[in-house]
């Protein structure tokens, strides 16, 4: 791609970051654009990187019983972990995709496209992120560390892929659920089945809500030729997301039937499942209110998922809390 930029308006809100977002009003004008390309504008994938790691954390207490003081930095460490790597990725997802995003009505506001930032500058500061997430990664024990660098290869292919298939959701839901074995083996020193299976429901569920998210584009990609899950299932896609939010909640249920102890209190187990049921829930009330062909409507869809993605956690949580105090009387 050239070089030759425009001058940079580093004012301008990108398309479809939230209203009054902090970076906007507060941040100093020199760090908008670099804080826009880590998309801290747009919140809602950090909250989706984060929430797997989160329900694996959640998951590993409510099966031993064991709440520590590293537990406690492992909540801290993912959530500043979930925002430096999601802005890295997405660093490198807009340095790969510069020339395609200027085509795009939503996207050639980013700051590569729009000229706010040079490919070289974004490199250096898709580094930096990087060398940041890897000190907060070294705090971890040895397992949680070599899992957490074979997650860059995910990270890697991603955004290469909605040029050769039509699922690069599924691609996307490796990379952004990894945080599911993380969470696991970071508490537990080993993974284990109930990480594996919340792994896939987390993919299950990123096809779910990235799907939403592609017909937000599906018109601009059919002209310039990139694949999705959208384009993909068109007028059937309700009824691909309702099997993709079946699997996941199946999935959830499993993950937490074989992580249970013999001993589990059946009043814990229940208030789990209860926020599993809280999770289906929330995804069939995204479909009863979805209009693929409102673009506002999927975006406001896909960030919903956030509240969606925080009730297995509450409910994993609290019957952990449950089960402890039954473990202690």
């Amino acid at each position: 791609m050239s070089e030759n930029f425009q001058t940079p308006d580093h004012s301008e809100r990108v398309a479809d970051a939230v209203e009054k977002n902090w970076v906007d009003r507060f941040a100093p004008v020199f760090s908008r654009p670099y804080l826009r390309l880590s998309r801290a504008d747009r919140p809602i994938g950090t909250w989706l990187l984060l929430l797997p790691c989160w329900w694996s954390l959640s998951l590993a207490v409510l099966s031993d019983g064991q709440f520590t003081d590293y537990d406690r930095w492992l909540i801290v460490a993912m959530a500043l972990g979930s925002f430096l790597m999601r802005g890295a990725g997405c660093t490198w997802n807009d340095i790969t995709d510069r020339d395609l995003d200027a085509q795009v009505e939503r996207t050639k506001s980013r700051p590569l496209p729009s000229g706010q930032v040079s490919t070289r500058g974004a490199a250096v500061w898709m580094v930096l992120q990087t060398l940041i997430s890897a000190f907060i990664l070294f705090t971890f024990n040895t397992s949680t560390i070599i899992l957490g660098i074979c997650a860059l290869v995910p990270v890697a292919i991603y955004p290469f892929a909605k040029r050769f298939t039509w699922w690069p959701q599924v691609f996307l839901g490796v990379a952004f659920n990894w945080g599911a074995l993380v969470g696991w083996v970071a508490h537990t020193g080993a993974l284990g089945l109930p990480a594996v299976l919340l792994y896939v429901a987390g993919i299950s569920w990123t096809l779910f809500y990235d799907t939403i998210y592609a017909h937000q584009d599906k018109e601009d990609d059919a002209l310039i030729g990139v694949k999705s899950t959208a384009r993909l299932f068109q007028t059937h896609t309700k009824k691909w997301l309702l099997g993709f939010q079946l699997a996941s909640i199946f999935l959830l249920c499993s993950a937490l039937v074989t992580a249970m102890q013999n001993d589990m209190n059946v009043i814990a187990l229940l208030v789990a499942i209860m926020g599993i049921w809280a999770f289906g829930m929330h995804l069939l009330w995204q479909l009863r209110i979805l209009d693929i062909d409102d673009p506002e409507n999927c975006l406001r869809i896909f960030r919903a998922n956030r509240d969606a993605g925080l009730l297995p956690i509450a409910g994993f949580a609290i019957a952990a809390v449950l089960q402890m105090t039954f473990w202690i009387a």
